[in-house]
């Protein structure tokens, strides 16, 4: 009796796994849908290049072909409405030219959720700083602490090292709209920044930096953000808007969305590489460590990519079952 419950349990077993494969069978037959290569988008920055690389890994896994086009952060939705771009895993919202919000509302080009990535943009400066400077992380303790973040050629007033003079000042016309006692000196570089950054850090000086996130450099070195006056829709132009009642400009810049973008004919020709992108997520602390890897340890990105496929199969493949079930 027990020897027949054990052969039907195995029969059963093996009709189970029949079936499985059958299904899988059936799922690679019916994907890639189209042979036509997928293109992904290469803008200019490392953790961009990551995400699209990482979403082609997948594809490429599930038997797509796929092609990447390097493409300029706003020459691309162009690309895209007309088709000859497909997607873009990564797409930041800000500086993005008038093309996009048009091409989104027409539903030429198709959000499908966020990435997951945080953008924040803000000032940075280390712990060691907050016993220097009472009050940090608030914004107004520099009110009163400017003279703590002083370095010879500011002096009295406290040092903030702004974006690099031809991405545009962030910091300068923040510190004369709110009235703080700082002076902003443009940084040289992102490579410069970043070394004033470590070497401060190293030295446990007073540093304070126009930054954002994600960037390898959290990764390194823990430093902490200045909560700015958050941004008010028309703070550039009413002083109603923002802390300072007299003042326009007193208010942070928006914060980029950071959202999955795809030509509209996507869903139709490859709609399981379409759903794979909706269900895709990576977060600051994967980005940032992907990017240490590359822009620090001066890794080939591509390898990077792998072995990060490699090491998180469960975490893709989640997204695939998603995408196939």
């Amino acid at each position: 009796m027990r020897m027949g419950n054990l052969a039907k349990s195995w029969r059963l077993l093996a009709t189970t796994a029949t079936m499985v494969l059958v299904a899988g069978v059936a799922q690679a037959q019916s994907v890639p849908e189209s042979k036509d290569p997928i293109k992904l988008a290469l803008n200019e920055w490392t953790g961009q290049l990551a995400s699209s690389y990482i979403y082609g890994s997948v594809l490429e896994k599930m038997g797509y072909t796929v092609e990447y086009v390097t493409a300029g952060a706003v020459p691309q939705y162009e690309a895209m409405v007309s088709g000859n771009l497909t997607a873009n895993p990564e797409n930041w919202d800000n500086n993005v030219g008038e093309i996009y919000p048009k091409a989104v509302a027409s539903g030429d080009l198709v959000l499908l959720g966020p990435l997951g990535i945080d953008a924040v943009e803000s000032w940075v400066y280390p712990a060691y700083m907050e016993a220097k400077c009472p009050g940090l992380p608030d914004w107004k303790a520099l009110m009163n602490c400017g003279e703590a973040f002083a370095t010879p050629e500011t002096m009295p007033n406290g040092r903030v090292i702004d974006y690099p003079a031809d991405w545009g000042a962030r910091a300068e016309p923040l510190i004369a709209a709110l009235g703080l006692p700082m002076t902003a000196i443009p940084g040289g570089s992102e490579g410069a920044m970043v070394a004033e950054i470590k070497s401060a850090v190293a030295a446990e000086e007073p540093v304070l930096v126009m930054f954002w996130a994600p960037h390898w450099l959290f990764s390194e070195v823990e430093m902490k953000w200045v909560d700015l006056p958050p941004y008010e829709e028309g703070c550039d132009e009413d002083p109603t808007k923002g802390p300072i009642p007299d003042k326009v400009g007193d208010c942070s810049r928006p914060a980029a969305n950071v959202s999955k973008v795809a030509w509209k004919g996507m869903k139709d020709k490859w709609p399981a590489a379409w759903k794979v992108l909706e269900a895709m997520s990576l977060d600051n602390t994967t980005q940032q460590k992907l990017m240490f890897e590359v822009d620090n340890k001066g890794r080939d990105i591509k390898e990077v990519v792998q072995e990060w496929m490699d090491q998180n199969e469960s975490v893709w493949q989640n997204w695939v079952s998603k995408a196939t079930s």
